[in-house]
């Protein structure tokens, strides 16, 4: 029987190495490959179609690229490679932008390994895998952001001054900071950096 292909992402090395062996140990999974961010992930399954991935496991927050991030250019590209979120986030907002973005399965990493083990089997059969302490949650409240309000509010959050957002965004500076007031707004927050703080505490960011 072929076993099911897998590649990891996830910034801590002893956590990638654990998860690494876990899958390993199982006659039917495969680790292919480990990363430490998503951009690396990207680049590897787009560019080796020959070598067909089947689940693509990855952590939330990352440098260079996020599981998120990765997951919706996975999603846009049409990849047949199917995405599960493995992360100490449980705040409805991740949740909710995980599954528009094509996420497959989601669970926390204090989940136990054969709970894991099971979500990458039924994923791989065209299942979903989700926390089911989670699924209550991720409806009760939406997202208020939109993509260019949220981009401008991350990079606020990273302490970059307007025009330096507005450079990075190819924007100008004046449409820079109606997107940032206009999520400020939204969130009934006093300044930019009270917003960032409060959509990330809700998964928004």
């Amino acid at each position: 029987m072929a076993k099911i292909k897998i590649v990891l992402a996830e910034d801590q090395t002893m956590l990638l190495n654990a998860l690494a062996t876990i899958l390993d140990l199982e006659d039917n999974l495969e680790v292919v490959k480990s990363f430490s961010n998503g951009k690396d992930v990207l680049d590897f399954v787009t560019t080796n179609k020959e070598q067909k991935i089947d689940i693509v496991l990855t952590d939330i927050e990352m440098p260079g690229m996020t599981g998120l991030e990765l997951a919706h250019e996975l999603h846009k590209q049409n990849d047949s490679s199917k995405v599960i979120i493995l992360t100490t986030f449980s705040r409805s907002g991740y949740l909710r932008r995980a599954m528009d973005s094509g996420v497959k399965g989601y669970l926390l990493k204090d989940s136990p390994s054969q709970d894991l083990i099971d979500a990458i089997v039924k994923v791989h059969q065209g299942g979903r895998a989700i926390a089911p302490e989670l699924m209550v949650d991720s409806w009760m409240e939406k997202d208020p952001l939109s993509d260019k309000e949220r981009h401008a509010l991350r990079l606020a959050k990273d302490g970059m001054s307007t025009e330096a957002i507005a450079e990075k965004l190819f924007l100008s500076a004046g449409t820079v900071r109606n997107y940032l007031s206009s999520a400020a707004s939204k969130l009934n927050a006093k300044n930019r950096v009270e917003a960032a703080r409060i959509a990330h505490q809700n998964g928004w960011l």
